[in-house]
C-alpha cells in the first residue's frame, strides 16, 4: 500500500493569482496586454509619458473603483466621481484598487493633519472622558463646531390640536468665536483699498471694477453719507466708517432703489468668500495686497475657545497636544494609563506610531493639511492603510519615495515591503533605483514617450531589467559623478536669524552665480529657510509644483502664450483674423462650445463626459478646420507633440519663430512628449513644475530657486535636466534647487545641509560646503549616502 497521497488538484478558487490585463488602448497605451501577479509588489518603470499611469491608474484602478461603484444603488452613485469604462477588452482577476496619490490635500482653511487622518476625532473623545474640568462631549474640544444656544416657542401637534410650548436648546463647541475655528483673522491694508489724498471723483478707489463712471460712482455719489469731492483724508470719522463699514442700507439714486453697504463688507462678500485659485488673475492679485492674515489674539491660532483650552489632561489641553510634534504626542499618549479609555487609548498610540514609523513625525496635528508636499500628502493617506485589516487588496501608489532623503526611502521600501506581506498586490510607479530594486516583478513601459510610447518593452525580475538593454535598464545603475571642479561665487544672498516654523534662527550666506543645493532629511526645515528666507525677495523667481492656476480649458499651448503667434500665424497666411483659431473665442464649436466634450448632468445618477459628435473632439467649427498653415488645421498643431510642433514651426511655409522659441524651452525641460492640446489637470507635479520652468525662463529674474525639479524624471532624463541647470548657470542666473537626488547633489557646485533631523531634530544647518568637501567628511546622513551613491 501506498502511504503518499497525491498531492490534490488546487482549488478552483486559488487558480486566480494574476491581473489580466488584454488590449488597453488608454491614452497613449498600444494595445498592451499583460498579466500582472497578485500578492506581489510590481514596479512600472519607464521614461515619464510611457504610458505606465495610463496603464497602472487609467486602466487597471479605474476598472476596478468603477466596478466597486456599480455595486452601489444609483441613488449614491449621484454623490460619487464618474468614472467612463477604460479603454481595454479583458480586465480579469481585478480586486479592490486603493489609490495613493500624490495629489496635494484639500486646501479647506479648517482641514489640518489631525482631521485628515482622525487623529483628533480620537484626542476629542479621550479629552471629553478624562479632561479636568469636564466641558462637555466630543464636540466640545471641535474647531469647527460653534456654541450655540436659543429659546423660543414650538407649535406641537397632540390630539389634533395645536400645542405651543417653550423650548431651550444649547450646543457646546470648541470653536474659537474671533476667528472662527481658523486659526487667524484678516486684516485689511487700507492704502491698497484707495489713495486718501484724493476725493472719491478724482479716482481715489484702487479696487478692480470699482470706478466712479458706472453704478458705484452713482451709488456713492448719491448716497448722501459724505462728499465725493471732499479728499478721504478730510472725512470725519463717521464718514470715513460709511464709506468702509457701513450695514447695508436702501437708498434711493436718481428715482432708483439700491442697496448701499460699506467698502469692506462688500469686498469679504464678493470677493473672500471665494477660492482664491478661481479669481481672476488681476482680482488674485489686488486679494493677496489687500488682505493681511494674523494669528487669532483671542485664541493664540489655535482655532479653540477659552473653555475648550481650560480642560487639561495631566496639565496638557487638547491645543497643547495638537501644537506638540507628534512622535512627542505618541511618548505622551503612551504615558497615559487609563483603564477605562484602553481601547482609545491603543488606536491613538498605532496611529500616532504609524506618523512616526512612516517618518513624518516631526509634524504636528495642527499643521493645515493644505501645507504638506505632494509627497507628505501621500504618505498621510498612507496611515489609513496601515493599520488596516484588509486583506487581499490591490494598492496602488504613485512615486511614493517623491520628497524623500535617501535616508527615508529605506523606510519607504520597508511599509510596501509590509502592505505586500498582509497579502495584498502593491503596484508601483516608481523612477528611483532604489525603489525598483525591491520589486517582485517589474513591467518597463516605453520605448520613448507620447505616441513613441505606450508599449511594454520587458517585464520579469530586476537582473532581466539590467540584461535586457531597455532604456531604464540602460540607465538603472547610473551614477553621477562629482565635479572636478566647481564655480567661483559671483556674491553672496545673506539669510539672518530664520526662524520659520523648525528653523533654529539660522544665518546662512547663500552663494549666487552658481548651482547650490539645498538638501536633508524630509522635515528638516529646506523649504522653511528657501520659501520663507528667500522666495519674497526681488529677482527671486520661485517655480515649484502647486497646482497651475487654470480651468480645465487651459493646456501647454495657451499657458506658456504659445497660441497667440500660433494664431497669428494662420490668420496671415489665411487672410483671416486670429480669434478664429482659439476655442475659447469665435472658433469654438458651437455644440460643445470649444471644450471638445460635452458634460451631461444625469441629476441623481453620475454624469458623463461624452466627445461632441458635431466637432469629433476637435473644438473647432468645420470652417475653421479648413483654413491651413503648412498643410495642418489647427485641431492637427494642437495634437501634435512639443517635438513635433518644433520640427514644424522650425522650417517651412510654417516657420514661426516666437512660436519655435516656445518650443525650444519646453524640449529643453524634457516635456517634449507633452500634447500641445493636452488639458493643464491631467499633469503629474513634476510636469507641473517644469512646464512653470520653461514659461519662467524668458523672466529677467536673477535667481531661480527649484524645489525638487527630479519629481517624475526617468533615471535617463536626470542628465538632461543637470544640462539645463548648468546652461542656467552659465547664462548668468544663480539658481537654487531644494533636492534629495544623489546626481544633483553630486552636479552642485555648493551644498547646504539642514538636520541633523526632522522637526526640532532639525532647523540647523549640519554641513555647507563643496560636494567633495561633504563627501571627505561623511558627517552627516546626507553626507554617507552621497558617498556610498558616487561610490567614494
Amino acid at each position: 500500500m501506498r502511504t503518499d497521497t497525491p498531492s490534490p488538484a488546487p482549488h478552483a478558487a486559488d487558480t486566480h493569482d494574476m491581473i489580466r490585463v488584454q488590449g488597453a488602448r488608454e491614452n497613449n497605451l498600444k494595445d498592451v496586454s499583460i498579466e500582472i501577479p497578485k500578492r506581489r509588489l510590481t514596479v512600472f518603470t519607464g521614461v515619464s509619458g510611457s504610458g505606465k499611469s495610463s496603464l497602472v491608474f487609467g486602466t487597471i484602478a479605474a476598472e476596478s473603483q468603477r466596478l466597486i461603484n456599480e455595486t452601489y444603488s444609483t441613488f449614491v452613485q449621484g454623490f460619487m466621481p464618474t468614472l467612463a469604462r477604460p479603454e481595454v477588452d479583458v480586465l480579469d482577476g481585478l480586486t479592490t484598487a486603493i489609490i495613493v496619490d500624490q495629489e496635494r490635500m484639500g486646501g479647506n482653511p479648517r482641514s489640518t493633519v489631525g482631521t485628515a487622518t482622525d487623529a483628533n476625532a480620537m484626542l476629542r473623545i479621550l479629552f471629553s472622558r478624562l479632561g479636568q474640568p469636564h466641558i462637555g462631549s466630543a464636540q466640545a474640544f471641535s474647531f469647527n463646531v460653534a456654541s450655540i444656544s436659543g429659546a423660543g416657542a414650538v407649535t406641537i401637534e397632540r390630539g389634533g390640536q395645536a400645542v405651543k410650548e417653550r423650548r431651550e436648546f444649547s450646543i457646546t463647541g470648541g470653536m474659537c468665536p474671533r476667528c472662527e475655528g481658523t486659526g487667524s483673522v484678516t486684516d485689511f491694508d487700507l492704502t491698497q483699498l484707495y489713495d486718501d489724498s484724493k476725493s472719491l471723483n478724482d479716482g481715489a478707489l484702487t479696487i478692480p471694477g470699482y470706478s466712479m463712471d458706472g453704478w458705484y460712482g452713482r451709488i456713492f455719489s448719491g448716497c448722501g453719507f459724505f462728499d465725493p469731492d471732499k479728499p478721504i483724508r478730510e472725512f470725519t470719522k463717521k464718514e470715513l466708517h460709511d464709506l468702509l463699514y457701513k450695514e447695508p442700507v436702501k437708498i434711493k439714486v436718481e428715482g432708483i432703489n439700491l442697496t448701499y453697504e460699506g467698502l469692506i463688507p462688500k469686498i469679504q462678500k464678493s470677493m473672500l468668500a471665494k477660492d482664491i485659485d478661481s479669481m481672476q488673475p488681476h482680482i488674485r492679485a489686488f486679494v493677496e495686497r489687500v488682505v493681511t492674515f494674523t494669528t487669532c489674539p483671542d485664541c493664540d491660532g489655535t482655532r479653540l475657545n477659552e473653555a475648550a483650552r481650560s480642560s487639561k489632561i495631566a496639565g496638557i489641553s487638547i491645543a497643547d497636544a495638537c501644537a506638540m510634534q507628534i512622535s512627542d504626542l505618541a511618548d505622551w499618549v503612551r504615558g497615559l494609563d487609563e483603564p477605562s479609555v484602553a481601547p482609545l487609548l491603543a488606536k491613538l498610540q498605532h496611529t500616532l506610531d504609524s506618523f512616526v514609523k512612516i517618518g513624518l513625525g516631526y509634524l504636528s496635528l495642527n499643521r493645515p493639511s493644505g501645507t504638506l508636499s505632494g509627497g507628505e500628502a501621500q504618505r498621510t493617506k498612507m496611515i489609513r492603510h496601515l493599520g488596516s485589516s484588509l486583506t487581499d487588496v490591490t494598492y496602488v501608489f504613485d512615486e511614493p519615495t517623491i520628497g524623500l532623503h535617501p535616508h527615508d526611502i529605506q523606510r519607504m521600501n520597508e511599509l510596501l515591503l509590509q502592505l505586500r506581506n498582509k497579502g495584498n498586490t502593491v503596484l508601483v510607479v516608481e523612477h528611483k533605483p532604489e525603489t525598483i530594486a525591491i520589486a517582485d516583478h517589474v513591467v518597463d513601459l516605453g520605448p520613448g514617450a507620447g505616441t513613441a510610447g505606450g508599449e511594454v518593452v520587458f517585464e520579469g525580475t530586476l537582473e532581466g531589467l539590467r540584461a535586457s538593454g531597455t532604456r531604464t535598464g540602460r540607465h538603472l545603475d547610473d551614477r553621477a559623478r562629482l565635479k572636478p571642479s566647481v564655480r567661483t561665487p559671483a556674491g553672496r544672498l545673506e539669510v539672518r536669524g530664520a526662524d520659520t516654523h523648525n528653523l533654529q534662527n539660522v544665518d546662512v550666506d547663500i552663494p549666487l552665480g552658481v548651482l547650490t543645493v539645498v538638501t536633508g532629511v524630509a522635515g528638516s526645515g529646506k523649504s522653511s529657510l528657501i520659501h520663507g528666507s528667500v522666495s519674497g525677495r526681488d529677482g527671486v523667481v520661485t517655480v515649484d509644483q502647486g497646482a497651475i492656476r487654470g480651468s480645465r480649458r487651459s493646456n501647454p499651448a495657451t499657458y506658456t502664450g504659445l497660441l497667440d503667434p500660433v494664431r497669428k500665424a494662420f490668420a496671415k497666411v489665411n487672410g483671416v483674423k486670429p480669434a478664429l483659431f482659439s476655442a475659447n473665442s469665435e472658433g469654438a464649436c458651437p455644440a460643445c462650445n470649444g471644450a471638445g466634450v460635452i458634460y451631461t448632468d444625469l441629476a441623481m445618477m453620475a454624469g458623463v463626459a461624452t466627445t461632441c459628435e458635431e466637432c469629433e473632439g476637435k473644438r473647432f467649427q468645420a470652417s475653421v478646420l479648413e483654413y491651413h498653415l503648412g498643410g495642418r488645421d489647427i485641431s492637427e498643431v494642437l495634437a501634435m507633440s512639443v517635438t513635433e510642433a518644433e520640427e514644424f514651426f522650425g522650417a517651412g511655409e510654417a516657420r514661426t519663430p516666437a512660436a519655435h522659441k516656445i518650443l525650444d524651452r519646453l524640449a529643453d525641460v524634457g516635456l517634449g512628449y507633452l500634447t500641445l492640446g493636452q488639458p493643464l489637470t491631467t499633469l503629474s507635479g513634476g510636469e507641473r513644475q517644469r512646464l512653470k520652468l520653461a514659461t519662467q525662463m524668458a523672466t529677467s529674474g536673477g535667481v531661480y530657486v527649484l524645489d525638487e525639479p527630479t519629481t517624475g524624471l526617468h533615471l535617463a532624463d536626470v542628465e538632461h535636466l543637470l544640462a539645463l541647470l548648468d546652461r542656467l548657470v552659465d547664462s548668468g542666473k544663480s539658481v537654487i534647487v531644494i533636492e534629495h537626488h544623489q546626481a544633483v547633489m553630486a552636479h552642485a557646485d555648493w551644498i547646504i545641509d539642514l538636520g541633523p533631523g526632522a522637526g526640532h531634530d532639525g532647523g540647523r544647518i549640519v554641513f555647507e560646503g563643496t560636494p567633495a568637501d561633504l563627501v571627505a567628511a561623511r558627517s552627516t546622513l546626507t553626507g554617507e549616502h552621497l558617498a556610498a551613491y558616487v561610490g567614494a
